[in-house]
């Protein structure tokens, strides 16, 4: 089998089972593990997956540049949104993660929803502005033009002063090994911090990220205590939520 054939059948095993593990796929083909550390390096290299310890995962397609993100998935991350809305309460603290998810989120806010919004996104914050009920407290530091929220030590000062009801989390891949992932390091960062200063971490997840990962931990999936989803999850996902205690809707 010549490389590129057996890269493709890579894939399809990776499509199909969420994960590889780079002994098994030696034994499959025939080959030495070097050779196929070598097909998972270049395939990463192309962006087709994640590599990890022993293996590789199926790469979160959430890692373009915001406007390209804005456009993926729209319908799913519409269906979450408005189940995710309606889980907060009028008098709450809400911290809001910046997102395109969590853009659509806040179009889903009754007009007569009275909570206070705590964000590190301009874009949530401008985007709450003609909604007379809510007070919004918007955190400074670094933009990360990539997600358009601010990161650094002096919005991690802040947020220290906050105790929230719930945090709506935005993520790049949840998958039953890697946990809840994203593209940058600092920003994963932040979103831990954000996640310890609320009662409650909600993640919404449209179908481009579930059974993904991207480079950066945030953390295991138990640091959810709700996860919003469009569809059905496949069997082994959901008894590994149940078991973590994670809800799922």
């Amino acid at each position: 089998m010549l490389a590129s054939q057996r890269k493709k059948r890579i894939l399809d095993i990776l499509g199909a089972e969420k994960q590889v593990l780079s002994g098994k796929l030696s034994q499959r083909f025939g080959v030495s593990e070097d050779s196929i550390r070598r097909d998972l390096r270049e395939l990463a290299a192309e962006g087709l997956l994640q590599r990890v310890h022993g293996g590789a995962l199926p790469v979160s397609a959430a890692l373009a540049p915001f406007e390209t993100r804005k456009n993926v998935q729209i319908d799913s991350k519409r269906a979450v949104s408005r189940k995710a809305a309606a889980l907060i309460q009028p008098g709450q603290v809400v911290i809001i993660d910046g997102g395109t998810t969590t853009t659509e989120m806040i179009k889903q806010l009754p007009s007569d929803l009275p909570f206070t919004a705590v964000t590190h996104s301009p874009g949530i914050a401008v985007g709450l502005v003609d909604f007379p009920l809510v007070d919004v407290i918007l955190i400074g530091g670094r933009l990360y033009k990539h997600s358009v929220v601010t990161v650094g030590a002096s919005m991690l000062e802040s947020i220290n002063r906050i105790n929230a009801d719930l945090f709506f989390m935005g993520v790049t891949g949840v998958h039953k090994n890697a946990g809840f992932t994203t593209g940058d390091y600092e920003e994963a960062s932040v979103k831990r911090a954000l996640s310890a200063r609320a009662a409650e971490t909600v993640v919404m997840a449209s179908q481009e990220k579930l059974n993904s990962a991207s480079a950066f931990a945030i953390g295991p999936l138990s640091l959810a205590s709700t996860l919003v989803v469009d569809g059905e999850l496949d069997a082994e996902l959901s008894a590994l939520l149940k078991k973590q205690r994670v809800t799922v809707i």
